[in-house]
């Protein structure tokens, strides 16, 4: 049976007052992260828009790329949650195929939503392929791929699936390929299925 997968960004128990300033910072940062681009927004903008003192963001998130970290994972864990625990195909009970292609489907509306944001919480490349995020994702597709039976290569095919799902990659193929959603979940789903294909 596999090894349950660690869900990232599990909440901590905290007081009340820093929970409810914790909302209105969220709050505030989804609105000017929503309406500006993310690149832009100042940890000034977002402090005063809360209603809550400059100190107290830079202590708690870091800088902005922090902040946006702490808004995705409330939405990273909902996703998590429903590949461990949800309904088939996107969670447990159906083949691994199925599997792959509902986590793709799944991630391209999940970067539809926050794919702007989530780049400007990476940081660089290798800050994302070493983040923990990215650690569950690829687990996640590796042990689905050693199901199907591609046994040693499932460890490196993982990241050529995960490769077109990278924020930058799906952003470019919106913005500069000019591709749809449809057509980018359609892509993904064919070259998984080009790559199990090969185990019969």
């Amino acid at each position: 049976m596999p090894t349950p997968l660690p869900l990232f960004g599990q909440a901590r128990p905290e007081r009340a007052d820093a929970a409810e300033n914790r909302r209105k910072v969220f709050a505030a940062a989804e609105e000017l992260f929503a309406r500006c681009d993310p690149s832009t927004v100042t940890m000034d903008a977002v402090a005063a828009a809360a209603g809550v003192g400059k100190g107290t963001l830079f202590r708690r998130f870091g800088d902005r790329a922090g902040l946006a970290r702490a808004v995705l994972s409330e939405y990273e864990t909902e996703l998590q949650d429903a590949m461990l625990r949800g309904e088939p195909p996107l969670g447990p009970g159906a083949p691994p195929l199925e599997r792959l292609i509902a986590f793709g489907e799944a991630y391209v509306a999940f970067l539809d939503r926050h794919g702007p944001l989530l780049r400007s919480a990476e940081g660089t490349h290798e800050d994302y392929l070493a983040g923990a995020p990215y650690a569950f994702y690829r687990t996640h597709v590796t042990l689905l791929l050693r199901e199907a039976g591609l046994g040693d290569s499932a460890d490196y095919l993982a990241d050529v699936i995960l490769g077109p799902l990278a924020s930058s990659s799906f952003l470019y193929q919106r913005s500069l390929r000019r591709r749809s959603c449809a057509d980018l979940v359609a892509a993904h789903a064919d070259l998984c299925t080009r790559l199990l294909d090969s185990t019969r």
